[in-house]
């Protein structure tokens, strides 16, 4: 009966030889999984605040424009009038549909019903060329449109 009752073993000690071979897998796959987007803005991009805001869970979903005014050492070329950025590029107004249709036809089709274009619209840029964009993007048939904010009071804006 003794034999049984456990009390004069050891238990054995856990291995931990396989370990580090574990952790470079997952090193190793997260490395060739993450996509890194490396766009550089060309446009001030001071976003609005508002009260009530929703995230966007799905980021794979997003196409972004980019408005604003031209950073200080492109000034010199493009001047002061509000520019959109599609990309890494500055863009025309009439770029913006065949950008989007380009855009929507790099994503899996089972996704293309769900994507939305975030506009990403400095506080100092006039509705008329939002609507602009808004225009180009119903010509295109996009409806899905989100404009990106902080979160935050909106008191302290001019109007």
């Amino acid at each position: 009966m003794s034999a049984f009752n456990g009390r004069n073993r050891s238990e054995p000690a856990i291995s931990t030889a396989s370990l580090p071979d574990i952790v470079f897998m997952l090193l190793f796959f997260f490395m060739t999984v993450t996509t890194i987007s490396n766009n550089e803005l060309l446009v001030e991009n001071e976003l609005p605040m508002a009260t009530a805001v929703n995230t966007l869970d799905k980021k794979d979903r997003l196409i972004e424009i980019y408005v604003g005014m031209p950073k200080q050492e492109l000034a010199k070329t493009l001047g002061n009038a509000p520019r959109i950025q599609l990309n890494d590029q500055i863009a025309q107004i009439t770029d913006i549909g065949p950008f989007v249709l380009q855009e929507l036809s790099k994503k899996p089709e089972s996704i293309r019903n769900f994507v939305t274009v975030a506009l990403k619209v400095d506080k100092n840029v006039k509705v008329g060329m939002v609507a602009d964009i808004k225009k180009e993007l119903q010509k295109v048939h996009v409806y899905k449109v989100n404009y990106t904010t902080h979160q935050g009071e909106s008191g302290n804006q001019k109007f």
